[in-house]
């Protein structure tokens, strides 16, 4: 439901236009004596003009009929004027979660929005993922600058929707724009976090706090982290080659152990769920934490830290190795034994 759509009444007679919205459960609409009346949002339903009863007596029947042919082939977009804000032509799309009651998590049933934060309209499919086959759960168009209610759902229903995928197609009406491909991003909802109240959170689009999951930022779609099987294989060799007694004398071994503090920068040892973050959002995690590690041995002379950063595409490595050119110049770098680390992980000594 959104401003200019048509509504009827469920539990009384009438019906008429959404004006605009007082807070997430009541909608403020304007019958036909121009009178706005506030109504909850769940006793309201969408309907075309021709379903919409027409309370004057003074027209006839077919004077009614010839009335709501025009207005049915009226567009939604003409409903209201599209005004565009600055910054707004670059696409900024997020799904957000709302508890009904929010001191009863857990029991209550969770509201579900679309935030389109762009001056694009978009042509949108919201589905989810069961027994590798996609349902369609909702679909319509969401005009520019707006927040479109989806769907009600309870706690039952959080399973069938930890894998959810948004569908959209983005233009403009009756002016040139910028081509925006259209875009098929899937999600992975964390469903414990429906469960605790600090996952819901103070948000620029409603006045109560909310769970908000990007779904793209600034044109850039929000890809979910995926672990290829060679990857998972590599972890599991370097793992059996950490594990593998090491073939130098125990008592060098002791030796050197007490000297070198090490700091797994793997993103699953530092966060319990990396949910609706982006690729640079877990780097700056990481890049803290190798900051923090820094800071907190950079008076220990002699002191060598093994930061395990893993193989990958090198992004992180390349990231630590910038950090300590231009922040710890004075501190030398080398590749950290193989034997004892495998490949990817680097020796920082503090000097």
């Amino acid at each position: 439901m959104k401003i200019g759509d048509k509504v009827r009444f469920l539990n009384a007679i009438g019906g008429g236009i959404v004006k605009r919205f007082q807070g997430k459960d009541v909608v403020l609409v304007e019958e036909e004596d121009g009178f706005e009346t506030p109504v909850l949002i769940r006793e309201c339903i969408v309907v075309d003009s021709s379903d919409l009863q027409v309370k004057s007596s003074s027209k006839s029947t077919m004077q009614t009929v010839e009335i709501q042919a025009v207005e049915v082939q009226k567009p939604k977009e003409e409903l209201r004027k599209i005004i565009e804000l600055p910054g707004g032509d670059k696409l900024n799309i997020y799904i957000v979660f709302l508890p009904v009651d929010i001191k009863n998590l857990g029991k209550c049933n969770y509201e579900a929005y679309l935030i389109n934060d762009s001056n694009y309209f978009l042509y949108l499919n919201y589905m989810n993922r069961e027994n590798n086959a996609w349902n369609s759960r909702f679909r319509d168009f969401i005009e520019p600058n707006t927040r479109l209610f989806i769907e009600e759902f309870s706690k039952e229903d959080l399973n069938a929707l930890e894998h959810i995928c948004v569908q959209f197609l983005a233009y403009k009406k009756d002016k040139p724009f910028a081509l925006k491909n259209p875009q098929s991003v899937e999600i992975r909802l964390d469903g414990v976090r429906f469960y605790k109240l600090h996952s819901f959170k103070e948000n620029d689009f409603f006045e109560d706090d909310a769970m908000v999951y990007p779904v793209v930022v600034n044109d850039v779609p929000v890809k979910e982290i995926l672990v290829s099987a060679a990857d998972i294989q590599e972890a599991m060799n370097q793992k059996a080659r950490i594990d593998r007694p090491n073939r130098q004398p125990v008592a060098e071994r002791k030796s050197e152990s007490k000297n070198i503090v090490e700091v797994d920068l793997h993103i699953n040892q530092l966060l319990d769920t990396t949910a609706g973050m982006s690729n640079t959002d877990m780097m700056n995690v990481q890049l803290e934490k190798f900051r923090e590690t820094m800071e907190q041995n950079k008076s220990k002379k002699g002191q060598k830290i093994v930061f395990i950063h893993g193989r990958g595409e090198g992004v992180l490595r390349n990231a630590i190795l910038q950090e300590l050119k231009t922040k710890y110049k004075n501190c030398p770098c080398q590749d950290a034994s193989f034997k004892e680390y495998g490949f990817g992980a680097t020796m920082v000594t503090i000097k």
